[in-house]
């Protein structure tokens, strides 16, 4: 479940905020756009509109002057003559040819703008235009206008609509042909007209009327251009402003609505950030906090050549002081503890509780002796955060710095795991479990060999099983008195094909006891020793009774006993050459489970054993409580004499006691002459050692069954 947690909590990291400010300009900025274009949208339309009513008067106007036969008609022409009405006849030259009322119609100006239009490939068209914008700019200073007749495309011809007005030239035709209202200056003689210093437009009633000329085309060559007026409502161009304004404080509502949703979102994470980052005993970093700096730490480029080590820091008497005062007060130790480890933290170093008693730092550092000794110091002074006790501290050390890959390069830093860091931490600082004092331990390439080969045997195990690559080994037990054969113990080995070697025990059987897989080597062994047994007896050899060792694991199982029992029969040998061995740890797990499973046994006709008295501390009150047929004597007893007599003295009134409780007792670990000639003298029943036989494959076992006597 944590792994599953810290992947999520990976894919939740990579958001940032930089995308939701991205989203809130992009967002803001079509708002901005979309409500700008419906204003402009709306406003050119209204223009269109009103020019639109000016065009069908100008269009009357030149019907009525083609009715009148081009000017024949008095009265028509007297229509037309209006006081009101102004316009110009000019041929296909734009050359006047009638006119009526002051001809205020700018011809050059429109000109100017349909050569801008023509095609660039004509090379008179084109000197043309080039002699028309130099006379342009001499005549007219209007830099807007100016910049409007340099915005002109190339390549089209213009769909003429418009002539501009001398006077005041602020309704054109602009570069796509379209009529545009000059807003800038409209604005300007606006102000000049406010402050009395222009009256070039008229104004009636609260209108503003804009002069510009259309022409219609007639039938005879010639063009009809009529004076208009864009006529402009000051109501509704005040309805128009405050549908502007309106329009632009809506959007700076949305847009403040939007960011301070953005910033009241932002703040919001960041308060969930502080939560979730927090650790619940000390109130500072947890585990989570520090996969995200820390990894962000390791990718930064200007870290790249930086050397980092992840800790594993374990506050060994945690428990007990716990125990002795109280959780809370063990609370508030590792507080203390961790502010300990914050003092004496670096620039971008950090620390975090992982869990219970455990804290994971990273340290930068430049060699392995320098790093050594600032750890030191650090336990040294976290020994002594409380004056009244003696603390410990087992620190495990991962050098990120200088990790290889398998095949033996330099791991990139952002390939480097921090979950895979801090384990390999863990893993060096689990081979100090067995120290009571304050100590070190560095993660190397051994720690590595170790694990890989745990994997191997891990992954392997129950293949071999099937494939049976497990051979039962046999070592025999004499009578020191008589020589005889007495008994034996059956010993596992591992031939693998994969392998190649003869795999000692030593090498797997600690890996099957934590992983629990030692179980099925139990069955594995009394099932094939049992079917060995039988196999001899029904060849007419003598057999004498096998120990097979049975792990403290497999005492948890309330059925045991019937387990081992219905094994044997299945195999067909008789219950008594069956010794089923323990070892003396195995006594102090659940007694009374032990004491019931050993009752069983002997009652289905078992005998039973302890290994390694003597290895143990509560040997003598393990034999006062427990049932047992045998007693084994540990190697130790017979190594390391001092010569003082004191061990001869131990394993005599160890053989004597076992003879009171009517216990048979076998001596092991036995290789040497005068060892035999004293067990034999204090009356020990059988001796296991060197000094009769190694363990032997059960061919070379059966040949001393067939003996019956050592060869010694």
């Amino acid at each position: 479940m944590a792994n599953i947690r810290e992947q999520k909590f990976r894919k939740l990291k990579k958001f940032r905020t930089t995308g939701s400010v991205f989203v809130f300009i992009i967002v803001s900025s079509l708002i901005i756009v979309g409500l700008a274009g419906m204003t402009s949208i709306f406003f050119y339309y209204v223009i269109d509109s009103k020019v639109s009513n000016a065009y069908s008067k100008i269009e009357y106007m030149a019907e009525l002057y083609e009715t009148s036969g081009y000017g024949e008609n008095a009265d028509i022409m007297s229509l037309l003559n209006k006081e009101e009405n102004t316009y110009i006849i000019v041929d296909k030259d734009d050359k006047i040819l009638t006119e009526h009322g002051k001809n205020t119609c700018d011809l050059e100006r429109q000109q100017a703008v349909n050569i801008k239009y023509a095609k660039m490939d004509d090379p008179e068209l084109a000197a043309q235009m080039q002699q028309l914008d130099k006379d342009l700019k001499e005549m007219d200073s209007d830099e807007d206008y100016d910049e409007r007749v340099e915005m002109a495309v190339s390549g089209l011809m213009a769909d003429t609509i418009i002539y501009p007005d001398k006077e005041n030239g602020l309704v054109f035709a602009d570069t796509d042909g379209d009529i545009t209202l000059d807003l800038k200056g409209l604005k300007d003689e606006l102000a000049k007209h406010h402050y009395g210093l222009s009256n070039q437009y008229s104004t009636k009633e609260n209108n503003i009327e804009l002069p510009f000329w259309l022409p219609i085309d007639l039938d005879n060559n010639t063009r009809f251009i009529g004076k208009a007026y864009l006529t402009l409502n000051l109501k509704d161009t005040g309805s128009f402003i405050a549908m502007a304004i309106f329009l632009s404080i809506m959007v700076l509502v949305i847009v403040i609505v939007i960011f301070s949703n953005m910033i009241k979102n932002h703040k919001n994470r960041k308060k969930m950030n502080e939560i979730f980052f927090m650790d619940e005993v000390t109130g500072k970093n947890n585990w989570m906090w520090f996969i995200s700096n820390s990894e962000r730490e390791l990718k930064k480029r200007a870290n790249s050549y930086n050397k980092y080590a992840v800790l594993d820091i374990v506050f060994v008497n945690y428990r007990n002081f716990c125990v002795c005062h109280s959780v809370e007060d063990g609370e508030k130790m590792l507080c203390r503890v961790n502010d300990v480890i914050e003092k004496n933290l670096a620039k971008k170093e950090m620390v975090a509780h992982y869990a219970s008693a455990n804290f994971v730092a990273m340290l930068k550092y430049t060699d392995r002796d320098r790093l050594e000794e600032r750890v030191k110091a650090l336990i040294s002074e976290l020994e002594k955060i409380d004056n009244d006790h003696k603390f410990t501290f087992h620190v495990g050390i991962y050098r990120i710095g200088e990790c290889l890959d398998a095949k033996g390069k330099a791991v990139k830093r952002k390939n480097i795991n921090i979950d895979h860091a801090y384990n390999n931490a863990c893993t060096a600082r689990a081979t100090l479990a067995d120290n009571d004092d304050s100590a070190i331990a560095l993660f190397d390439e051994e720690m590595v060999k170790e694990k890989k080969w745990i994997d191997w045997v891990t992954e392997r195990q129950q293949k071999a099983v099937d494939d049976g690559e497990f051979l039962v080994y046999y070592q025999p037990k004499y009578n020191p008195n008589t020589g005889k054969l007495s008994g034996a113990e059956a010993l596992i080995r591992w031939r693998s094909p994969d392998n190649g070697d003869m795999i000692p025990p030593g090498k797997f059987i600690p890996i099957f006891e934590k992983s629990g897989f030692i179980t099925h080597i139990d069955h594995y062994m009394i099932s094939h020793v049992a079917a060995d047994q039988k196999k001899w007896i029904d060849e007419g050899f003598e057999c004498v009774p096998v120990s097979v060792n049975v792990s403290r694991a497999h005492f948890i199982e309330s059925d045991l006993a019937e387990q081992i029992r219905d094994m044997v029969d299945e195999a067909g040998a008789p219950r008594e050459l069956i010794e089923i061995e323990l070892t003396e740890s195995a006594f102090f797990d659940d007694k009374n489970a032990m004491i019931k499973t050993i009752k069983k046994l002997k009652e289905y006709g078992f005998k039973v054993s302890m290994d390694d008295f003597g290895a143990g501390y509560s040997s003598l009150n393990s034999l006062k409580e427990m049932p047992l047929d045998v007693l084994k004597l540990d190697a130790d007893f017979f190594r390391n004499d001092e010569g003082d007599g004191r061990g001869q003295i131990v394993v005599s009134e160890a053989i004597r006691l076992a003879k009171n409780l009517n216990m048979l007792t076998v001596a092991e670990g036995v290789e040497q002459k005068e060892q035999v000639e004293f067990l034999a003298s204090q009356g020990c029943d059988m001796i296991q050692g060197y000094y009769y036989a190694r363990p032997m494959p059960k061919e070379e076992y059966k040949e001393r069954i067939a003996s019956g006597f050592a060869s010694n």
